[in-house]
């Protein structure tokens, strides 16, 4: 990372500055509903804000919460405990902030919208900006809320918004144009009472264009180096089919910076049993027939069905019983009423308890989620003229050996942009949901950012 990157960083935070010192002037007031343990704090306090209170009920975040702040200013803050049951709030306070829960807009949470008992939280929300008034406010939420159907939800809540006094914005924002490197999006959601001067101006801030890598923000990788990556054509790639599912991440003249383990797809940087297990041609090929045919309706109605010998046979003619025996012993395939499918049939289980390892080099990890994934980073760099020469540079310097390492709390925490001096849970699988459910902090530091010095408050 250069020098520029580098100062671009320290404009979020400075890890190594003492709480107290970021606490020099108060410039505004906040109260922060559906706190967690902290995200959207840490950032404002940095920018001159002082919490009048917050709102959280789940004890575990609520340690965390006062460890990190409450007990630290050994102050007596006012939890205000179920925003549902809130009837009194401080007054004139300047900016309400939230990520409100967002299992109802995610397929994790089953797409229930206002159905879910949680996705009506959204109703005392809009109830206190209404009643209190604050100058401004920003909510958070999953991208779902802004698609598909949901989409209609989003325009009925940002017309309650305007409709109570404010002019409204919203925009989903990645976390990785922020300087943090995982592939995040949420949107934000950010209100100006009509009555301000600027209330019609206010600009989302703009990608922040350093480029943050793995290495340069994991500890066990701060050994690494960048390797410089040899282009390739679409056709060495992707035999000149260039699928339609990549991200921005994957670059259609680079290898991937990731490597899947899945038995349910195929690409030059996806791993499969039959890979990783010693088999012959012969198993390797009914593996990939099985694979190119298993979502063929030709073969049943369902998505990803089993296939009969015979359904084998007539793909395969030289197939023997005897073959598919073989790789049902190998615990490649498995008997499903006279049928066969993969072991490994669910395709975010990955295989042998790995989903995706990402390389040092990788400018992003997936997204943190609260249930967590089978995501892994390698401890060592690759790089390869070619696929086929990449995977097996990955299986004989990384997955043989062992030199990966599954991302835990601690790293969870680097990679949603927490400082150094942040006290997460004791127990890793607590404070992991803890970091998913929360918010990249240099996100909220410049949608904060921007809000502060058009509202002008001092």
């Amino acid at each position: 990372m250069n020098s520029q990157d580098e100062n671009k960083q320290l404009e979020l935070f400075n890890p190594s500055k003492p709480l107290e010192l970021t606490f020099i002037q108060t410039k505004f007031t906040f109260i922060d509903f559906f706190a967690g343990i902290g995200g959207f704090r840490i950032p404002l306090e940095k920018l001159g804000g002082k919490c009048l209170g917050y709102s959280e009920i789940d004890k575990e975040a609520i340690k965390v919460y006062q460890q990190n702040f409450i007990s630290y200013y050994n102050s007596e803050e006012l939890n205000l405990g179920d925003i549902s049951k809130i009837n009194s709030l401080p007054k004139n306070v300047d900016l309400f902030v939230g990520g409100v829960p967002c299992q109802p807009w995610s397929v994790a949470g089953k797409l229930k919208g206002f159905n879910d008992p949680r996705g009506q939280l959204w109703f005392n929300v809009i109830r206190l900006v209404k009643d209190y008034q604050p100058k401004a406010f920003i909510f958070e939420n999953v991208k779902g809320l802004t698609t598909g159907k949901n989409k209609d939800k989003l325009e009925y809540l940002v017309n309650q918004f305007e409709q109570v006094n404010y002019v409204v914005s919203w925009k989903v924002i990645n976390s990785y144009d922020f300087g943090v490197p995982q592939n995040r999006e949420r949107v934000f959601i950010v209100g100006i009472r009509k009555d301000r001067k600027n209330c019609h101006h206010y600009q989302f801030p703009k990608p922040l264009k350093v480029q943050i890598r793995l290495l340069d923000v994991l500890d066990e990788l701060k050994h690494c180096q960048v390797t410089e990556k040899v282009k390739l054509t679409p056709e060495i790639l992707f035999n000149g089919n260039i699928p339609p599912s990549r991200n921005r991440f994957q670059k259609n003249d680079e290898l991937n910076d990731f490597f899947t383990f899945s038995d349910l797809r195929n690409g030059h940087t996806t791993l499969h049993s039959w890979d990783l297990t010693k088999t012959t041609a012969k198993e390797k090929n009914i593996c990939l027939t099985l694979l190119k045919y298993r979502r063929s309706k030709k073969y049943g109605v369902k998505d990803g069905h089993p296939l009969s010998f015979e359904d084998l046979k007539e793909l395969i003619p030289q197939l023997k019983e005897s073959d598919l025996t073989k790789l049902v012993n190998k615990n490649i395939l498995r008997i499903i009423n006279n049928k066969y499918e993969f072991v490994n049939s669910k395709n975010n289980s990955g295989i042998n308890g790995i989903y995706r390892i990402f390389l040092p080099n990788s400018e992003m990890i997936g997204t943190l989620t609260a249930t967590g994934a089978r995501d892994f980073f390698a401890t060592v760099s690759i790089n390869a003229d070619n696929p086929e020469e990449y995977k097996k540079e990955f299986i004989h310097k990384i997955y043989k050996p062992k030199k990966f390492k599954q991302i835990i709390a601690k790293h969870c925490s680097k990679l949603q942009g927490f400082p150094d001096w942040f006290k997460f849970h004791h127990k890793n699988n607590i404070a992991q949901k803890q970091f998913g459910n929360s918010l990249p902090i240099p996100v909220v530091y410049h949608v904060g950012k921007e809000l502060i010095k058009l509202l002008n408050i001092n």
